[in-house]
């Protein structure tokens, strides 16, 4: 299984590659303020939906920082996603981590977005587009699990049941992944 972590510490960040550790200094209504926060890549993310199957399909992952701060969850569970880390139209970055991550194949012009909003607005502000693509099998080309060293699992969530996930607070899970789901039953 991808999730056996047999080691796991934590030491002071040096020469990051992916996110910045700031201080921001400023001054609000004359009194001089400052902030801790994390300079980070925006991100997109895509809620698929699988109509043969009726089922969305998610992907698990561990996550470092969600184990750390809380060491029963082994992993989280989150839409198809990834960050804005070069320069091409969001929606090409958002077919290339659906092939990456889940295996399928989709149309460009069969990705839908649903919005934009900011994440971790505290920390890092960064700002995540979502996206919807139904898929069927013809779509599929491989089977997914990312690349390099990405060790994801997908997880398909039967339509019948995903109001019940959205509110298991046992299965760790994004706000956007909940919003999505919120998103697709309202429209």
């Amino acid at each position: 299984m991808p999730f056996k972590i047999t080691r796991f510490e934590t030491i002071p960040l040096e020469a990051p590659a992916f996110v910045r550790p700031v201080r921001i200094l400023y001054t609000q209504n004359g009194r001089d303020l400052s902030w801790e926060a994390v300079k980070s890549h925006d991100s997109v993310a895509v809620l698929l939906y699988h109509t043969e199957k009726e089922a969305f399909l998610l992907v698990k992952q561990f996550r470092p920082p969600v184990h750390m701060n809380h060491p029963e969850h082994l992993f989280t569970y989150e839409l198809c996603a990834g960050i804005v880390d070069k320069k091409a139209p969001l929606l090409q970055i958002a077919k290339e981590e659906i092939d990456e991550e889940c295996g399928y194949d989709v149309p460009p012009e069969k990705i839908e977005k649903i919005t934009s909003f900011f994440t971790n607005v505290g920390i890092s502000g960064g700002q995540q587009h979502l996206y919807f693509a139904a898929i069927d099998e013809s779509m599929r080309v491989h089977d997914g699990g990312g690349i390099h060293t990405e060790e994801i699992v997908l997880e398909w969530v039967p339509l019948t049941e995903a109001n019940a996930f959205v509110f298991d607070e046992k299965r760790a899970k994004t706000p956007g992944l909940m919003f999505a789901f919120y998103w697709f039953f309202a429209k």
